[in-house]
C-alpha cells in the first residue's frame, strides 16, 4: 500500500491496530519508494518479527521523509472519515494548528480536477520480459504497480512501459499486440491527454485492457463520465458481481472515483456495456466494448499479496491477443 503509486499524495489511516510487525523487504514493494504523504497508526511495532524482514517500517519511511504518527485512535478517525468523506489533512507538531499550518491546509489542492498521473508516471520508456516472447504489450504507466509487470512476464509477454503522455502514433510505432492501461492516482477527468490517446487507439485494431485509473480513462474516452465517491473504495475485501456468470469476486480496491453507470449501461457511451458491479454500493466495477476486444475493471486483479479471485482477467486479455 505504501509503495502503490495510486496513493501518491495521500495520508493513509491504517485500521489494523498494530502496524509494522512484518517489517519491510524489497521483494514486496510495488514501486521504487514510498508514495504516501503520511501514515497514521494506532500502535507501531518497533521490532519486526517476520523472517523476510530487512528493516523496520519506521526507519524505511523516515529515510524517504514520510511522516508517521502513532497512538492515534484510528477507529474514531476512521468513523469520522466514513461519515464526512475523504478530506485534506496535515500532520504537524504541536497541541493545535498554528496559523501557518492552517494556511498550508487551506492551500493544499483538492483531488477534484487534479492530474496526479503526470507526477506518478515514468520519465522514459523501458522494457520487461524476453525479446522472443509470444506477445508484445505496450503498458501506459499512470502510476503502475510492479506486480502487473510480473504477471505479464509470467504469462509469456514482453512489455514496453511508456509514459502517461505517450501519443497514439508513438504507441502504434512500437508495433504492440495489445495495449494495457494501468492504475494511478488523481482525478481521471483531468488526464485529458490520455483520454484523447485512448479514444484514438480504441478503433478495434488492438486489444485494450485497463485497471483502476485505466478503467476510468477508458470510460471517459468512450463518452462516459466519472464521479467522485464520498470516501472511495479501499482495502482487500470488496465483493464484486460478474454480471455474465453471477459469480462474486472478492477484490482489492483503491480508488476515489468511479465510472457513472448501472446494469443498463454507461450514459453517453453506447459502445460500452457494464460487466461488473460493486455489491456494497452498486457502482460500476467493469466495462467492455460491445464490438471490439476492449475491456477494463475498477479493482486490482494483480493484487499482491491478494486476493487473487480476479487474476483471470489477465488470461482474458491474453486470449484477445491470441485471436488478434
Amino acid at each position: 500500500m505504501f509503495t502503490d503509486p495510486s496513493y501518491l499524495g495521500q495520508i493513509v489511516v491504517m485500521t489494523a491496530p498494530m502496524i509494522g510487525n512484518y517489517g519491510i523487504n524489497p521483494e514486496d514493494v510495488e514501486s521504487d519508494r514510498p508514495r504516501v504523504a503520511g501514515v497514521v497508526v494506532r500502535e507501531l511495532a518497533a521490532t519486526p518479527s517476520n523472517w523476510r524482514s530487512t528493516g523496520t517500517l519506521l526507519d524505511w519511511l523516515a529515510s524517504a521523509k514520510v511522516p508517521l504518527i502513532s497512538d492515534v485512535d484510528t477507529r474514531q478517525l476512521t468513523r469520522h472519515i466514513r461519515s464526512k468523506g475523504a478530506m485534506r489533512g496535515v500532520l504537524a507538531l504541536g497541541e493545535k494548528p498554528s496559523d501557518a499550518i492552517s494556511a498550508a491546509l487551506a492551500a493544499s489542492p483538492s483531488m477534484d480536477g487534479l492530474d496526479l498521473a503526470s507526477a506518478a508516471t515514468i520519465a522514459n520508456a523501458y522494457g520487461e520480459g524476453p525479446k522472443d516472447a509470444k506477445h508484445h504489450v505496450v503498458a501506459f504507466d499512470f502510476g503502475m504497480k510492479r506486480n502487473i509487470l510480473r504477471l505479464f512476464v509470467q504469462h509469456g509477454c514482453r512489455v514496453t512501459v511508456v509514459p502517461a503522455a505517450t501519443s497514439a502514433a508513438e504507441t502504434r510505432a512500437l508495433k504492440p499486440d495489445g495495449v494495457f492501461l494501468s492504475n494511478g492516482p488523481g482525478d481521471p477527468a483531468a488526464v485529458g491527454y490520455a483520454i484523447d490517446t485512448i479514444r484514438t487507439l480504441a478503433d478495434g485494431k488492438l486489444p485494450i485492457f485497463g485497471i483502476c485509473l485505466g478503467h476510468q480513462l477508458l470510460g471517459l474516452a468512450m463518452g462516459g463520465e466519472t464521479v467522485k465517491l464520498p470516501y472511495g473504495h479501499r482495502g482487500g475485501n470488496h465483493p464484486v458481481r460478474d454480471l455474465a456468470t453471477g459469480q462474486v469476486l472478492i477484490t482489492s480496491q483503491n480508488h476515489g472515483f468511479a465510472v457513472r453507470g448501472e446494469t443498463s449501461g454507461v450514459p453517453g457511451a453506447k459502445s460500452l456495456e457494464v460487466t461488473h458491479l460493486n455489491l456494497n454500493d452498486g457502482t460500476v466495477e467493469g466495462i467492455k466494448h460491445t464490438e471490439y476486444p476492449i475491456f477494463a475493471v475498477q479493482y486490482h486483479p494483480e493484487a499482491s499479496p491478494g486476493p487473487h479471485d480476479a487474476q483471470g482477467h489477465f488470461q482474458q486479455f491474453l486470449q484477445a491477443l491470441d485471436t488478434k
